[in-house]
């Protein structure tokens, strides 16, 4: 990237208090002291676990020339500019998209937010785009896509100097558009700022990371600042059936299209047929078989859909590679073995997601066969959506298995303790504690019989299970095929 000179990326209004000379050169941002460099512009972050305001210090012994800081240090080396702002979380994400010269103004931007149906909406629009002659990029949760070209993806959203970097690597590549995942976390951090959105996109919203927002109303309000902050040429795709779909856009200057299987809407859509290997679907009054499944995935089509047709794109140029797609990975991937038991291995870990993907496999299987859940909750996250989980799994299935999923720092047995106390006494006579997740999975397949259904909930594509800081390889879908006696997925590109 080239050099920059700090006051040509520095945003008036932030309302900087500049100390030092702003005409230094700048060679890159950086807000982990530890990368810190001659050269180095270093953003002093107020964080969750650390406050970067302790590191000025070192970063400048690193040979950072500039500091953005909310709280001016009492040493100020004469050789360091220092400036001043209200939020540094903001100003990086502002400087970011003016170091590397405005990238989401080169293309066009789509942000997708939501609690569930993120991955899904943001994947196939991508694969779509690239199958109608469209360049594009892909930010997601599972994997990051510039073109063909596979990144890894550390977070839902990168962080500000990543995320443009990211964004000026695609237009450098000639991407026409870039499908992004916007989590809660990235508005509230300012990960967005500064990023110019051709449209934004609501799936819907549930119980999830309280934790981190504290009250749903909160969580709300993060999701409501990616459409308030959308321009009036760009359009706002909400999901007219839930509770708060226009809620989301109440605010927002775009224009507005929404979708819906219930509610009237822009675009609606009907199942008219659900089946383990696909759904025939009735949408905007054209019939279309697509290979996704389910009643949440029918949701996901008509998201996908409404963002094509408001980017543009015709009809009769969307159905046909619409229904080609296939499922995202660790999205109602469904095995099925010689002896006839079905396993689906998703990635559901909220309450709302959970019982979606449940409704969907009891509807499918029109009360014939048993229903079998292996479902854990993540450690050092929302508590309160633990008890839940398992109540909900224990209703909806004939046997529940409770386990761990990525136990993090806490202890999995805690985890489980904490689902069990959401379960009534009928309940928990249906359920097993196997905390060991492989030997759960193992156990579920032995209670199978032919003709039933096991889930496996919680981790989906994920190909690790974290215990104590450490990532060990573990993958639901490997060790589902090995208990089962099916042969390995061959490497898929998607």
């Amino acid at each position: 990237m080239a050099t920059k000179i700090l006051q040509s990326i520095l945003p008036q209004e932030l309302h900087p208090e500049v100390v030092g000379a702003s005409s230094i050169p700048i060679d890159a941002l950086c807000f982990d002291s530890r990368q810190a460099g001659p050269g180095c512009c270093f953003f002093a972050i107020r964080g969750t676990q650390a406050d970067g305001h302790r590191f000025v210090a070192q970063a400048v012994a690193q040979g950072a020339c500039a500091v953005v800081c909310e709280e001016l240090p009492a040493e100020r080396p004469a050789h360091v500019c220092f400036v001043r702002v209200d939020s540094s979380a903001r100003a990086l994400g502002l400087m970011s998209a003016a170091f590397f010269d405005h990238p989401s103004s080169r293309l066009k931007l789509v942000g997708i937010t939501g609690t569930n149906g993120k991955t899904t909406t943001a994947t196939l629009l991508h694969r779509i785009a690239m199958q109608l002659g469209h360049r594009a990029g892909l930010l997601s949760t599972v994997v990051n896509r510039v073109v063909d070209a596979e990144l890894p993806a550390h977070h839902t959203t990168p962080d500000p100097v990543e995320l443009n970097r990211l964004l000026d690597l695609m237009c450098r590549e000639g991407c026409e558009y870039c499908f992004m995942e916007v989590s809660s976390h990235a508005v509230v951090q300012h990960r967005i700022a500064g990023l110019r959105f051709a449209g934004a996109v609501f799936s819907n919203i549930t119980h999830d990371h309280l934790d981190y927002h504290g009250t749903f109303a909160e969580y709300i309000k993060a999701k409501q600042g990616l459409f308030n902050m959308l321009e009036p040429t760009a359009f706002a795709i909400t999901n007219a059936d839930d509770r708060n779909g226009m809620v989301m856009v109440q605010n927002s200057p775009a224009r507005v299209s929404t979708y819906a299987l219930r509610a009237m809407a822009d675009v609606r859509v009907r199942i008219v047929e659900n089946h383990f290997d696909g759904m025939q679907l009735n949408i905007d009054g054209v019939e279309l078989w697509t290979r996704l499944v389910g009643r949440f995935n029918a949701y996901n089509v008509a998201a996908i859909y409404t963002t094509l047709r408001c980017l543009g794109f015709e009809q009769q140029q969307v159905l046909p590679p619409l229904s080609a797609v296939g499922a995202v990975p660790g999205r109602f991937e469904y095995i099925r073995s010689a002896g006839g038991v079905v396993a689906v291995v998703d990635y559901a870990h909220t309450p709302d997601a959970l019982q979606n993907v449940l409704g969907t496999i009891t509807d499918i299987m029109a009360g014939k066969g048993q229903l079998i859940c292996v479902v854990g909750c993540g450690g050092n996250r929302d508590r309160t959506k633990r008890p839940e989980m398992a109540r909900i799994a224990a209703r909806m299935s004939h046997r529940a298995v409770l386990t761990s999923d990525n136990p993090r720092f806490e202890e999995p047995q805690a985890i489980v303790d904490d689902m069990l106390r959401g379960l009534d006494a009928e309940q928990s006579q249906r359920t097993l504690c196997v905390v060991d997740r492989r030997q759960a999975i193992r156990t579920a397949c032995a209670l199978a019989r032919p003709g039933d259904v096991v889930l496996v909930a919680g981790k989906g594509h994920e190909d690790y299970q974290e215990v104590q800081g450490v990532r060990h390889h573990f993958d639901d879908r490997e060790v589902v095929r090995e208990t089962l006696g099916c042969a390995p997925q061959p490497k898929s590109n998607n």
